[in-house]
């Protein structure tokens, strides 16, 4: 495995990389699409889901609160506005109840960060909403590992280079690690830096991309554990 020369900051997705989460979405939908199937097939309510949520991203940006706001208004079209608030209360209480689900870390995470921590300076750097985010890393027992948080509205290139900028490096001197390809690791390599990816049993429709990446400065690791013989520690 080819090592990384010079790096100074490690930053780490959070959810569905250091943390599950993307089960916890998915198990939702599937409620929400047999609620409606009255309706439509199950398929067709669920592109109509994923459809509300990519046209209000600009909006509400990601995470839970989010995720709920388009399933009510996705309910509202799909019913041709005959939608039960009977309906409408199940899915704020679906809400609720992924808000208070617990942390499952996933296998290696706490291993890997105690092994980098005084090494290199370790960043949180994930997308979704504020206090949600902040709920799971306290929950979680990690927050101790790292030197900084950022919870970003987007992770786009621009919102790489000013999180890079914050932390005084260069992006050759930058490592992003996370499970999407998309969002994870594309932006980063595209300033310079490098990108890490760490596969996750299931991932996001909105996150995949349907090509592989050949570049000098990305790494496919099998999982996080691979980062410690990435970094020969």
């Amino acid at each position: 495995m080819i090592k990384i020369p010079h790096l100074k900051v490690i930053a780490f997705d959070a959810d569905d990389t250091l943390w599950v989460n993307e089960p916890y979405f998915q198990e939702i939908e599937g409620k929400f699409c047999e609620m409606l199937e009255v309706y439509h097939p199950q398929h067709t309510i669920s592109r109509e889901l994923l459809s509300t949520e990519l046209k209000n991203l600009e909006h509400y940006g990601y995470g839970i609160k989010s995720f709920i706001l388009s399933m009510i208004e996705a309910a509202i079209d799909i019913s041709g506005r005959t939608i039960s608030l009977e309906v409408i209360e199940r899915i704020i209480k679906y809400g609720k109840d992924m808000l208070h689900k617990p942390v499952e870390l996933l296998e290696g995470v706490e291993e890997v960060l105690r092994r980098l921590n005084g090494s290199y300076r370790l960043v949180m750097a994930t997308k979704g909403d504020l206090l949600d985010q902040e709920r799971k890393l306290i929950k979680s027992g990690l927050e101790k590992h790292f030197h900084h948080i950022e919870i970003l509205s987007d992770k786009k290139v621009g919102n790489y280079q000013k999180l890079i900028n914050h932390l005084d490096v260069s992006a050759s001197e930058f490592l992003m690690i996370g499970n999407s390809l998309k969002s994870d690791v594309l932006p980063v390599l595209e300033l310079g830096g490098y990108g890490c990816h760490v596969p996750f049993h299931t991932t996001w429709e909105h996150e995949q991309i349907e090509y592989s990446i050949d570049h000098p400065c990305f790494r496919q690791l099998r999982n996080i554990s691979d980062l410690l013989l990435l970094l020969s520690l």
